[in-house]
């Protein structure tokens, strides 16, 4: 049987190993929130003051313009605006892509798309004054053709260009970066064209 000094070496001990336990329980939470308050703030930080270049980067939000694109009537006869809002470029020809891009995703109000499906827009460069827009070979290979409907595509895309961007005064079509004949042998698509205003007319289906 354990004497009464014993029972109380015993007691101490069992105290000094509980409060050792303790401050190790207290440690490793001091630790672990000090370790969360600074991801926390670090992520914060980074969240109001982003970096400015390293994996890191923050693209800038663009802000957006209106714009007036052209598709066709129901009757596949004129052209109908449409007022639709792209990103603010920083250059006539990066402003160009995006509108184009917009006619080839189609018309959102019901109008008549002027591009065929799967056609995308390669390339488009701005030289004295002419828009040279490249499109993959779908655009010849898609294309219903007929005079009206090679007709709507040429001038949907020359008047939506020409009139949101006033450093364009003509358009020329090519495929895969080159020159064409035509898109399916009733126009000529060797020259540039310049606008159509006569081929627009307002939307009645508004009311």
């Amino acid at each position: 049987m354990a004497s009464k000094k014993q029972r109380r070496t015993a007691t101490v001990k069992t105290k000094q190993q509980k409060r050792k336990m303790k401050k190790s329980v207290l440690f490793l939470v001091i630790t672990t929130l000090v370790g969360f308050l600074v991801f926390f703030f670090l992520t914060l930080f980074d969240y109001v003051y982003p970096p400015v270049d390293g994996q890191g980067k923050v693209a800038k939000k663009k802000d957006k313009q209106e714009v007036t694109v052209y598709f066709s009537d129901a009757n596949e006869r004129f052209l109908v605006p449409e007022k639709r809002y792209v990103s603010k470029e920083e250059t006539p020809s990066a402003l160009a892509r995006e509108l184009v891009k917009v006619l080839l995703d189609g018309s959102r109000t019901g109008f008549v798309n002027t591009f065929p499906e799967k056609v995308e827009v390669t390339n488009v460069k701005i030289d004295d004054g002419i828009a040279y827009v490249s499109f993959n070979k779908n655009l010849i290979k898609n294309h219903p053709g007929g005079s009206a409907s090679e007709m709507a595509t040429i001038y949907s895309l020359t008047n939506t260009l020409t009139i949101n961007i006033p450093t364009i005064k003509k358009v020329k079509i090519m495929v895969a970066g080159k020159e064409i004949e035509s898109i399916k042998g009733h126009i000529d698509t060797r020259q540039a064209f310049g606008a159509n205003k006569e081929l627009i007319v307002q939307a009645a289906k508004e009311k």
